[in-house]
């Protein structure tokens, strides 16, 4: 019977078998990466890694739990492209936004994944062989009680940082920020985050891209959201070979019961970063206008914001929490997920820069029409 080990302890024999996905941030491009030679962003010809040329893998009875959601949409997109599968299905709170046709042969349900029973009933009728889940304890007895081969579950990389101390090459070793240290708990933060795209292409709308906190030196990770559905979908597959293995991994090769780091394999000095948006939103500035704004003086100016913001009882725009977070180095090291994984991103970070704004762009095109 496979073994399910859950992130820091292990659980006595159900028949689930797990692998834990790290990424940090989820939006047009999420956060997360690497090694510190790697250098700003600059125009690179896009990954073009594909499996169209080979027989694709079989995923058999998939589920994606919050398949209607950002990254969940990705997930079942690349299960549709990249791999065969004998059924899709999805389950949502609400399943209206993010549908494939129906000529794709998605099945959808709605339901409450805190719900237990509801969950073992859907589950009974989908019978999947894998499921993916931004999820509880309550997905987890459904898997059991319902004979799921493989569960792959989404985590976030903020849960390594304390918002304060740089991370830097971190890997899946790092100990995890729990309780009150922890200030930015992914369910606390999944919704400011579809949100920063919006917010950068804003600061050059207004002309406030001449402003630079610190001094740039740095490094930072972002992951264009379809590498960390191609992540995921690798992790379902590998559990599915190990299922079916006769043979017990070697602890250097299992996945079961591991923590992996997806990334874009590319950090990035974060000022770079931000100029790299901003000029595929249009801006033909450089540097040049740019004035460097120490650290500690942006302090200062984030202290008096809050007490305004304070005064007159509103949340503050501008705060002491961005201008560390815009001065923090974070990067990871992904060898276990590439090694392990055989993972390796599908789309450069100068593809996915372009890709994101071009979707945030065409979003608020389609959101004005609708006004």
């Amino acid at each position: 019977m496979p073994r399910y080990i859950e992130p820091q302890e292990a659980i006595s024999t159900p028949p689930v078998q797990l692998v834990r996905t790290t990424t940090h941030r989820q939006l047009p491009i999420l956060n997360a990466s690497h090694h510190p030679q790697t250098s700003p962003i600059t125009p690179t010809k896009p990954t073009t890694f594909t499996m169209a040329s080979e027989k694709k893998p079989s995923l058999g009875s998939a589920m994606v739990i919050g398949g209607c959601g950002f990254l969940g949409h990705h997930v079942v997109r690349l299960l549709l492209r990249d791999y065969t599968t004998t059924s899709i299905s999805v389950i949502d709170l609400r399943c209206t936004r993010n549908r494939r046709p129906e000529s794709d042969g998605v099945k959808y349900y709605e339901a409450d994944i805190t719900d237990a029973d509801k969950l073992i009933s859907v589950f009974s009728e989908a019978r999947p062989d894998v499921v993916n889940v931004d999820g509880t304890a309550a997905v987890i007895k459904a898997c059991q009680t319902t004979g799921v081969k493989a569960l792959v579950y989404t985590s976030s990389a903020s849960v390594m940082s304390d918002n304060k101390s740089d991370l830097i090459n971190a890997d899946e070793r790092w100990p995890t920020v729990r309780g009150e240290n922890q200030t930015e708990y992914y369910s606390e933060t999944k919704v400011c985050d579809t949100m920063v795209l919006y917010h950068m292409i804003n600061i050059y709308r207004q002309g406030r891209t001449g402003v630079q906190v610190g001094n740039n030196n740095n490094l930072f990770d972002f992951t264009y959201v379809e590498n960390v559905a191609h992540g995921h979908l690798l992790a379902a597959r590998a559990l599915l070979l190990t299922s079916q293995s006769s043979t017990i991994p070697l602890d250097h090769e299992r996945v079961d019961g591991e923590a992996f780091l997806v990334t874009n394999d590319s950090p990035v000095y974060f000022w770079d970063f931000c100029r790299a948006i901003w000029a595929a939103a249009g801006s033909p500035l450089g540097t040049d206008h740019v004035r460097v704004l120490p650290r500690g003086v942006g302090m200062v100016l984030g202290f008096l914001s809050e007490c305004f913001f304070a005064a007159i009882g509103k949340p503050p725009t501008f705060n002491r929490q961005r201008i560390v977070y815009s001065c923090m180095t974070r990067y990871y090291d992904i060898s276990k997920a590439k090694k392990r994984l055989g993972y390796k991103p599908l789309i450069s970070l100068d593809e996915g820069v372009r890709r994101s704004v071009k979707w945030t762009l065409e979003q608020e095109k389609v959101n004005a029409e609708k006004k």
